[in-house]
């Protein structure tokens, strides 16, 4: 899946569009909140001579902007390097300079024009998405995080999203792994009970008439429910700041749907954030995905830079073969990128098609997606066929990038240099993933780790992997949100689908139980109507008896597929070319 060519619902929602055929692109209108003024107009930057006049590739970051662990500038030279690094750096260095002396060469530049400061960013400042609204259970509490700081969430009495630290202030227990008793978190190492804003309002222990000491409590994070997506406020020191609330204009709009899915994934955000605002390699890694990715269609992209902030970028981006298709892509702090098409579809009616993409940054080799896709343009197909067909179809799709993106995670970990010393960006290809490592150039000193196209400032601890226990007592366990299960798997595995996606899905979850229990119901009757077959007087009720049983046996083996094509990883094949 890529913010700038969605695979696999395209054609759901452009019931009248194919690929390369001609739509009249309509202007977009301006984004506005209901609760807020308008915002001013966006004057765009004049188009560049080249596809790309990219900013800040070698910025500086003063002392004040960037504590000195923070936002260090990368030299080029280190301890300990090998010498396989300094010969790429060398052939690298002369692929530049063949660059430079070719002004229309292939690649993008590694200085950029019009060097920008680096602005004031504080990561805590910030709303992240922390789940769907519609998946967050009733009456469990989820375990969550945001660069690895631990939360939980979970809804009180009155139905109200509550969020704090997923951490008791008796002994550092996790609250997750609690209950809620009449709306109250209760942590189930010594019973201890939390109201929604994080006050301890019960110590069992306590004598009878003691006061609760006035620290027992939880730290609390702002939540807000908003269009359907629920997100935390990370400064406990800050108020919240409405303004910086992400607000999608099109779920505003008459008759606008999406399908939405929630996938856990074992490879950092940025990374998360590079291939999905890359459409160069959609028909290559999801070639026959489905009939909108085709490896014929690689081709040349063309891309225009139209604003680039302290909080992000925006353009459009669009096919050699298809220049009347321009999508317009927007990356937006922290982790929002949303790729949106107007069209005039065959019946002269103007139809707005919108991939969201909120990367929750989890942690160190981890990161959360909520996947949103919305079009003014319903399928009749998304009525008929069920949504676990779209969602383990999306599943295939991030699995079949998962290899690469968790083997670029480990290079990055592993050699600590700035992407620039390791990518080869293509001007027809790369735009987006170069301005992106070129904005955490600008905003990395801000984060508690970040690896830009210049700078870098590497995790200063390693990260900590989380495993639930093995055996009998992880299949009931409440660390991980998985109400539902079907109890055949314990650990969790970030490479399994079932521990990525189903876990987080009401939907795929009901749908495995359903499907579990027909699949177990028609053996049993198969096993009735052979052992009847068996004991049948005549020949024809001995036939009829049989191929009842043959047709409840293979209901019984359709089912176990469905479960299985639900939780189960695709695993990629080439077509011969």
């Amino acid at each position: 899946v890529s913010a700038c060519k969605p695979t696999w619902p395209l054609q759901f929602f452009y019931p009248g569009h194919r690929a390369g055929e001609l739509c009249a692109p309509t202007k977009p209108p301006p984004q506005t909140r209901p609760d807020m003024t308008p915002p001013p107009p966006t004057t765009a930057l004049p188009r560049p001579s080249l596809l790309l006049a990219v900013s800040s590739a070698a910025l500086k970051i003063s002392s004040a902007a960037a504590s000195p662990a923070r936002g260090v500038r990368w030299q080029g030279v280190g301890v300990g390097r090998g010498r396989s690094r300094a010969v790429g750096r060398c052939w690298a260095a002369a692929v530049e300079e063949a660059g430079a002396q070719e002004q229309d060469g292939v690649l993008l530049p590694q200085e950029g024009e019009g060097s920008e400061a680096a602005g004031r960013y504080d990561w805590r400042e910030e709303w992240y998405p922390l789940y769907l609204s519609k998946e967050v259970p009733d009456d469990a509490a989820l375990p969550l995080t945001v660069f690895d700081r631990q939360l939980v969430l979970y809804r009180d009495a009155a139905g109200v999203l509550r969020c704090h630290e997923d951490r008791c202030p008796h002994r550092l227990a996790k609250l997750s792994e609690g209950q809620l008793v009449d709306g109250k978190l209760e942590c189930l190492y010594h019973g201890w009970q939390f109201d929604g804003e994080g006050k301890c309002v019960k110590i069992p222990q306590l004598p009878e008439g003691a006061k609760i000491p006035r620290n027992a409590c939880a730290r609390n994070y702002e939540v807000r429910d908003s269009q359907g997506v629920v997100w935390v406020w990370m400064s406990p020191a800050t108020p919240p700041d409405a303004k910086k609330l992400p607000w999608f204009e099109p779920y505003a709009r008459a008759g606008f749907t999406d399908l939405s899915t929630v996938h856990e994934l074992p490879y950092d955000h940025s990374i998360l954030l590079e291939n999905l605002m890359d459409p160069a390699h959609v028909p290559i890694s999801h070639d026959r995905t489905d009939w909108t990715a085709k490896r014929e269609d690689a081709q040349p992209l063309a891309f225009e830079v139209a604003e680039r902030t302290a909080r992000g970028f925006a353009g459009h981006w669009w096919r050699e073969r298809a220049p009347h298709l321009r999508n317009l892509l927007r990356f937006e702090a922290p982790c929002v990128l949303t790729n949106t098409l107007e069209f005039v579809d065959k019946d002269g009616r103007e139809q707005c098609f919108s991939a969201q993409f909120l990367c929750r940054p989890a942690g160190q080799g981890k990161s959360m997606l909520l996947v949103r896709f919305g079009s003014t343009a319903r399928s009749p197909l998304l009525r008929v066929l069920p949504k676990w067909y779209f969602h383990q179809n999306a599943c295939k799709v991030f699995e079949q990038d998962m290899g690469f993106l968790s083997s670029q995670n480990e290079v990055l970990l592993r050699e600590k240099v700035p992407t620039k010393e390791l990518y080869l960006n293509l001007r027809s290809s790369d735009t987006w993933v170069a301005e992106y490592r070129r904005w955490m150039d600008r905003a990395g000193h801000g984060m508690p780790y970040y690896f830009g196209h210049s700078t870098i400032s590497p995790p200063p601890v390693p990260a900590v992997v989380e495993q639930a226990p093995a055996g009998a007592a992880a299949g009931i366990s409440a660390s991980f949100p998985a109400k539902g299960g079907f109890g055949t798997q314990h650990a969790p595995n970030p490479t399994s689908r079932y521990f990525r996606h189903v876990v987080h899905c009401k939907g795929c979850r009901d749908s495995v139980n359903r499907y579990t229990a027909l699949k177990k119901a028609f053996v049993v009757l198969a096993a009735v109507a052979a052992a009847a077959a068996v004991l049948a007087a005549t020949r024809q009720w001995k036939a009829v008896l049989l191929g009842a049983a043959a047709v409840l046996a293979a209901a019984s083996y359709a089912c176990g597929s469905v479960v299985s094509l639900i939780t189960t990883n695709f695993i990629r094949t080439h077509r011969r070319l």
